[in-house]
């Protein structure tokens, strides 16, 4: 375990030239839950995360749906929603709820209850949804531990990059997802599941800088910074826990938990476990692609796809289907 890493100093930083003195004050609260608060509750954050890289979605799809065209709301609905009858979403940590939206769109069959703590955001979506006449979606601004959900009263619940922000995943699934869950229900999720808290391999670590190895130094410059991005070095836990006490707080045990009280009906790995870090803060100069950056991108996808013959995927993608003997 890394307790601290000179990536902690880096990203201070980095934190303080792309976010303000206003964000980095904000971590200095002592009430955990307001620091989480603060890492979701502004609705336009100006950062450079890989997945802002078309070329990286284009990935995820093809390794999720089979078609890089196609994104797995879509594949979703075509494979799963398609043919069924009223069903009941109880979607969690949606945020802005881009991915619910999305599904909402695509399947007027859906009724769609969006939790999240984050009034702004909720605000927004429903701002989005109301444009585009929406009416099988709902918000509700709630802290989704205290919440006292009507039990047995949805057809699935959906995680999109939210449940890794739960705390102790087997005891979380009983008390609020399954409890949620009709007899015959379902957890969808599209989920970081590596090492909680990032505390990433020495494996993992060596492919990562192997990658920022093939990229020129020209794109490794960090955004809003005059800085450049030569090594990853890890994250250390008492950064994490300051700046999100939530942040894959207890993700290692997310499948473990899932394949323990539910059957798999579809399951994706896509990987991440280079890009997420190596593309960290430099992603933007990936947005817009000439030859050059194509072979680069080219060479870190390779990269991933080897280390991913001997390591397991931080991303997953998975369908699953509630165990008689679970309720």
């Amino acid at each position: 375990m890394r307790v601290f890493t000179i990536e902690d100093l880096k990203d201070i930083y980095i934190k303080f030239h792309q976010r303000g003195l206003p964000f980095l004050l904000s971590k200095l609260s002592l009430n955990s839950y307001k620091r989480t608060q603060s890492a979701f509750n502004e609705k336009e954050i100006q950062t450079s995360n890989f997945w802002i890289i078309p070329q990286v979605r284009k990935r995820w799809n093809k390794l999720i749906t089979g078609d890089e065209n196609v994104v797995y709301e879509e594949y979703l609905t075509q494979n799963f929603f398609k043919n069924k009858h009223k069903i009941k979403v109880l979607a969690l940590g949606t945020g802005v709820c881009s991915h619910e939206i999305k599904l909402a769109e695509l399947n007027p069959n859906l009724e769609i209850h969006c939790y999240d703590f984050s009034d702004e955001l909720l605000n927004k979506a429903k701002t989005i949804s109301d444009q585009k006449n929406l009416n099988n979606i709902f918000y509700f601004a709630e802290n989704v531990l205290t919440y006292s959900f009507k039990p047995n009263e949805y057809d699935a619940v959906f995680f999109h990059a939210s449940l890794h922000h739960f705390d102790n995943i087997p005891q979380f699934l009983d008390d609020v997802v399954i409890k949620s869950l009709k007899p015959n229900g379902y957890i969808i999720i599209n989920e970081f599941v590596g090492n909680s808290r990032l505390q990433y391999s020495t494996l993992q670590l060596e492919y990562i800088n192997k990658a920022l190895k093939e990229i020129p130094k020209k794109f490794r410059k960090i955004f809003k910074t005059e800085i450049y991005k030569n090594k990853y070095y890890g994250s250390g836990v008492v950064r994490m826990i300051v700046a999100d006490p939530s942040e894959c707080v207890d993700s290692k045990s997310i499948i473990p938990a899932i394949h323990q009280k539910f059957d798999i009906i579809d399951e994706k790995s896509y990987g991440n476990n280079i890009l997420q870090s190596a593309f960290k803060d430099i992603a933007h100069h990936f947005v817009d692609l000439n030859p050059e950056k194509e072979t680069i991108l080219e060479k870190v996808f390779a990269l991933e796809d080897e280390l991913l013959l001997k390591h397991p995927s931080d991303f997953v993608f998975g369908i699953y289907k509630l165990k008689q003997n679970s309720i």
